[in-house]
């Protein structure tokens, strides 16, 4: 998200007391969206989307949340609607909270845990210096299906998930 903020000039500032997120708020080809980053623990990440969506007013169904997934081959990115939470707990925090799958999910792949390694500390680990230039063209591609997906709509956002450039 820092991405996309940084591409519009934007930067993200604390929210309001009762959303535990940094915010932005940006327009895009005349669509107005608001970026949101938790300040909650992944696993909690509910606690800060539920409040946003009632301080906006916003529908479930017009939102992306975009997170990890070691289901997904590394650096690859696939865009979901009205999943089940696939194991991720900040996915299942907030289909808790909002009481409903009905929302957009941009997962980014980073890959099974190598061996017996503990999934969370898979996660939560730096990516090498090998791996950091596969990271950095994702989190562009990323960039680019959330843009996206705020001028489009999510089926038009989910055409460029087959790879950068890719129509299908």
């Amino acid at each position: 998200m820092n991405v996309l903020a940084q591409r519009h000039g934007v930067s993200f500032k604390r929210a309001k007391r009762t959303i535990r997120a940094e915010i932005c708020e940006l327009q895009i080809a005349g669509n107005r969206a608001v970026l949101a980053l938790p300040t909650t623990f992944m696993n909690e990440s509910g606690q800060a989307v539920a409040p946003l969506l009632r301080y906006f007013a916003a529908d479930p169904a017009h939102v992306l949340v975009v997170h990890d997934d070691i289901d997904l081959p590394f650096a690859k990115i696939r865009l979901q609607f009205d999943r089940g939470s696939g194991g991720n707990n900040g996915a299942e925090s907030i289909i808790r909270a909002l009481g409903s799958r009905e929302f957009w999910r941009l997962k980014c792949g980073v890959g099974r845990p190598p061996g017996r390694m503990d999934p969370a500390k898979f996660v939560l680990r730096r990516f090498t210096k090998k791996e950091q230039p596969e990271i950095d063209l994702m989190v562009q591609w990323a960039a680019d299906v959330v843009e996206s997906f705020i001028v489009e709509g999510g089926e038009a956002a989910r055409q460029l998930t087959g790879g950068p450039g890719a129509g299908s």
